[in-house]
């Protein structure tokens, strides 16, 4: 099947100080990143920027960059629009995550198109890795429970679905944190693949030194 990208590069980087997506990792932006490995398994990849700032970063190698929205779901829905029709897979990818390989693109994708398992073909894939720490339920600044962090994860992107899907499930318009939770939303199946440790997200600066001592490619 056709493979195409998102990859989402339209936060505002408040927390960061500024435009992270556009800042600069080993001579590079970092979306930049982000781009060239989303380009190891999709024909055509989409970059979505903040209104305002088409211009601001350049293409950073990606094929089409159009504007995103007020949300998160929104940007991808921005994307997505411009996805031609007869793509069978589309990937989504935060441009924030520059140090996602490959490798688990393709992982992804995969366990999508059935290349990579006899099992039958989700509606989507996730990158996930174990959570180390103890996890708490909390209400108003007290715990009130104890997580069995055997039965979770924490999830990644690069998220690969099933175009129809990843359509289908953004139609109504809904906004959640990642887009396996829309898929989810509908009653999509979605699959868990192993993530990476080092798939850090840039969001402080210290994380931007982080990845740039990380950098393996």
């Amino acid at each position: 099947m056709r493979t195409w990208a998102v990859v989402v590069a339209g936060g505002s980087g408040a927390r960061f100080g500024g435009l992270k997506q556009f800042s600069s990792l080993r001579g590079r932006p970092v979306a930049a990143w982000s781009v060239d490995a989303a380009r190891s398994v999709a024909e055509g990849v989409v970059l979505v920027v903040p209104a305002g700032s088409v211009a601001v970063g350049g293409t950073c190698g990606a094929d089409i960059v159009v504007p995103g929205g007020d949300t998160r779901s929104g940007s991808v829905r921005a994307g997505l629009a411009v996805v031609p029709e007869d793509v069978g897979v589309v990937v989504v990818h935060d441009a924030a995550r520059p140090l996602a390989s490959p490798a688990l693109f393709r992982a992804v994708v995969g366990a999508v198109d059935g290349t990579t398992s006899r099992e039958q073909a989700p509606d989507g894939a996730v990158p996930g890795v174990a959570v180390s720490d103890t996890l708490k339920r909390v209400e108003h600044g007290l715990v009130v429970g104890t997580v069995d962090r055997a039965a979770v994860v924490a999830v990644q992107t690069p998220q690969a679905f099933r175009a129809a899907s990843l359509r289908a499930a953004h139609q109504a318009g809904g906004t959640a944190t990642d887009d396996a939770g829309l898929v989810e939303s509908i009653g999509g199946i979605v699959r868990v693949v192993p993530g990476e440790p080092w798939n850090l997200k840039v969001t402080l600066p210290s994380d931007l030194a982080v990845a740039d001592l990380l950098v393996v490619r």
